[in-house]
Order: C-alpha cells, then structure tokens, then sequence
C-alpha cells in the first residue's frame, strides 16, 4: 500500500507533536513553519547576555512530552534535562501578605496558616481538584473526546453530575476555601488557558491537581530546549522541515482538501493535511470560507491576549521566586474588566518570571531578567486599541510592580522588549491575537473548543489551543497524539 504523504501547517508544539506522532504511525510526514525557527509560541529572545522565553515558562505533565520519545525507543531525558521548581511559585498581595505554593501537604499547610487559611480546607479543596481531573483525563484528555456523542457514549449520563456543571470555577473554589487570598490564588490557576475563573466551568478546577500531584518543571537553559529537543527527534525520524515558508492557500476539490500553496507559489500536494493554525483563521485565511460557516464557528471564541513585556536587569530583586503573581486588589473586577467589558485592566493580575533564580545562564552576574506577562484582552476589531495604547497599559504595570515592591524598577533597566497583541497576531496568525486558543466559558462553549476532524473536509484535521482539549503546551502536545489516532483510524476507514 501507497504511503500517504501528511503536510503539517505550522511547526508549534501541537505541530510539532502531530509530525512525530504520524511518522511513528509510519505516514511520510513534511512541516511548513512561515517563520525562521519551529516551536511556534514555544519562542525565545537571546540579548545583551540575556535569555527570555517569550512564550510559554511552565512545564506541567511532562509525562506527556516523554512518550513521543518512548515511542520511537528513546529516553526523554536524553533530549530535554528538566527539574522541579520549589516553590512552585509565590503570591504578592497589595497588603503585604506573600504565600508560596508547594506540593508538600505540610509545606502548603504552612503557607495557608499565613492568611489565616485552615489547611483542612486547602486539602479538600484539593482532593475536590484530583477527583476532578481523574474524570476529565480518562476521557476528555487521554481519549480525545470532541463531540456530544463521544462524551456520551465514553462518560453515560450517569457521570455528567460529577462534573459540577452548575458551579463556575470560583464558585467550585469558594466551596472549599474561605480566605480571598487563597481564593483568588486558586481561581488564577484558569491561566493556564487564558480564561475567566468567574464564566469558566467548575470542572475547571481540574488545572490545580495537574500542578500538585505531577509537580511543576523547569528546562535547563529555558523552556525552548523543549523544541530544540523536539528538533533532534524530528531529524532522526526523517520528518522534513521547511522553514520561512509560509502557506498561503489550502486547495479543495469538492469535499477533500488536496495540498497546499506555500508563498513562492508553489503547489504540494497532500493526501492529508494538519494544521496548526488556528481554526478559524484557517478557514478564513487559507480556505476562504464563506461568512455563513465561519458564523458557526463564533461560540469558539479566542480567549485573551497579553501585553508581553522582557526586561534584563542590572541587579536582582532577592524577594522574587523563579515563578511569581502580583495579584489585583479586586480580582473579579479584573476577570471582568478583560473578559466582559474588554478593556485594559486599570489593576491588573500580573504574572512575573525571574529564571535567573533558578538558571544563572539567562543573565549576565548579579542581574535579573524578567518575563512580565498581565492577562489582556483579545483584539476586539470593532473598537481596536493602538499600539499606544498598549504602551501606556505597560507604564501602567511597571508602576504597579514598582508600588509592590520592586523598587526603582525603571531605572534599572538596561534592555527591553515588548510585545502586544498586534503583535502576536502578527507572528503567530493566532485569531485575534490570542495566546491560548479558544476561551473557557460556561455559557458560550462549556470550555469546549473545536473539533480535530473538520466538518467540512474529512481529511482536515487540526491541533492547537483552538481545539480540545484546548491551550497549554501539554494539552497541544497530547492533541497532537490524539489527532494522529484519529487520522490512523479514520485512514483504515476510508481504505
């Protein structure tokens, strides 16, 4: 039998992910990357001495990554060295109180006696959070559930109670734990998918057990040995990588797409295609679909944006962790304020990464270089916002990190670097520049995202934050998995 030729569209981690996983199932797999480096949002920034990860600096379920090593006989460790973090990371509120998360139960109890936290519920609490991401993992996760009738037949009605559907996550939080603190510390962990703790679903509240129970890692030298891993895999499986080239067009014929246009006009055909671009602007951007299909697809809404901002420092601040929150005074105002009202948040929850406490090879001696990361809207086309405007936003965050406790900030900035979502639109293509894909929310999606296998071309599928089980490089690396066994088994249909 012919072997089938696979072009994988966009070299990100669910791209990347996807190719390994179909030349293990034995397809002829090519990558098309539009920029000059694969990894897509997996994406570093080398200055002055200074080393960022511009995308994402959280590894969680590394188990995950390993099995596309051990599935071609080799030994995770070999490509990518990683370690844990203690503490996994540290929360700064504006009225002086700092609490660490730790995984150890006696650890944890100390810091949730600090905020005057019974520790009892903190255990509980997690518990309610383990039981939660036991059932989502055994089907929505490991088995790539993506429509009704898959949850159906794999969960019966019988086990749809079990996932507190009528709570939001904070809602699922505020059962448990008591203290705002912690409160709002828990209902921050929806950044792992760019959401609102406040609109998104209880069972949500899976994200903390994945933190917990299979701790949180740090790459040596920064989270873009991820790719550089994934690189070395990829040339010893003869997986063909084509960089700077960008695709342009996705040709069809009636309901089978049938190759790609590459930017120099090139034609590849293809007997199937993955891509690793959004949904949406897929169809929009390389398909050209008519508006009446694309408005179905309007409840698979991008989820938030972020102003991201690198700073290398001449010193260090010795009161930060490796991974750290500056937390608004009113967190729900800020869930709101970006997710409903879609403005700039006047008090923003910031998200602040100091590697160099843990790695001293991303800055020169004695500095800091910091990733700072506050959750922002999504492009909204009808009332878009300027570069400048995102400009005075970032004044705005420096001055609050300087008011928190990192003093005279500004004046110890020696390189700079700041992205916008004009930006990440920009680089990336996501849909309106968002970070993490599709949103989670109860009301609009149920925190589902899109199918893998499109609707309208049986031999299109999709990996990503924009389909289930949605954003965070864990979850693209398993979609990407997930999409090969459905490719294999929708191929030993058809034939």
């Amino acid at each position: 039998m012919k072997t089938k030729n696979v072009i994988v569209i966009g070299a990100g981690l669910g791209g990347l992910s996807a190719a390994i996983s179909l030349a293990q199932e034995g397809y002829s797999v090519t990558l098309h990357e539009k920029n000059s480096r694969i990894g897509g949002k997996l994406n570093v920034l080398k200055e002055h001495g200074y080393s960022f990860d511009l995308g994402p600096s959280i590894l969680t379920l590394p188990h995950i990554f390993a099995r596309l090593f051990e599935r071609s006989g080799r030994q995770m460790s070999d490509y990518i060295p990683i370690r844990p973090l203690r503490p996994h990371w540290r929360n700064f509120f504006q009225d002086g109180k700092v609490v660490d998360l730790y995984p150890e139960p006696d650890r944890m109890a100390e810091e949730a006696r600090k905020v005057g936290e019974d520790p009892e519920n903190v255990r509980r609490f997690l518990q309610y959070s383990s039981d939660l991401y036991d059932l989502v993992n055994d089907g929505y996760f490991e088995q790539g559930l993506d429509t009704s009738r898959d949850f159906a037949n794999f969960y019966g009605l019988w086990k749809f109670p079990k996932f507190d559907l009528f709570r939001t996550m904070h809602g699922g939080v505020k059962r448990f734990l008591k203290t705002r603190h912690l409160q709002d510390v828990f209902d921050y962990f929806i950044k792992y998918v760019g959401s609102s703790a406040y609109h998104s679903p209880a069972f949500m509240n899976c994200l903390p057990a994945i933190q917990f129970r299979y701790d949180l890692w740090y790459v040596d030298g920064g989270l873009y040995h991820i790719a550089l891993g994934l690189q070395r895999l990829i040339d010893e499986l003869g997986i063909r990588v084509h960089l700077n080239s960008e695709v342009t067009e996705v040709r069809q014929t009636g309901r089978q797409v049938t190759g790609i246009v590459t930017a120099d006009g090139t034609f590849h055909p293809a007997d199937i295609i993955v891509s690793n671009m959004e949904v949406i602007p897929a169809y929009e951007r390389l398909l050209r679909e008519d508006p009446q299909f694309l408005r179905g697809l309007e409840k698979f809404e991008p989820s938030c944006s972020g102003l991201v901002l690198e700073l290398g420092l001449d010193c260090q601040y010795p009161q930060l962790a490796h991974h750290n929150f500056f937390f608004s005074e009113h967190q729900r105002e800020h869930f709101h304020t970006v997710f409903r009202k879609r403005q700039l948040p006047p008090d923003p929850t910031i998200y602040l990464v100091a590697a160099s406490r843990t790695d001293p090879t991303v800055a020169p001696p004695g500095c800091d270089c910091l990733k700072i990361l506050p959750h922002i809207p999504h492009i909204d086309d009808a009332h878009p916002l300027t570069r400048e405007d995102y400009l005075r936003f970032k004044e705005r965050v420096v001055d609050k990190l300087e008011r928190m406790g990192l003093k005279d900030l500004r004046k110890h900035v020696v390189f700079e670097h700041c992205w916008t979502p004009l930006d990440i639109r920009q680089q990336y293509y996501s849909n309106k520049g968002s970070i993490y894909g599709v949103v989670s929310d109860r009301f609009k999606n149920l925190a589902f995202k899109a199918p893998k296998q499109s609707t309208r071309y049986p031999n299109l599928f999709f990996v990503g934050g924009s389909v289930n089980p949605g954003g965070g490089m864990p979850m693209v690396v398993l979609c990407g998995q997930n999409v090969a066994k459905k490719i294999a088994a929708w191929d030993r249909l058809a034939t």
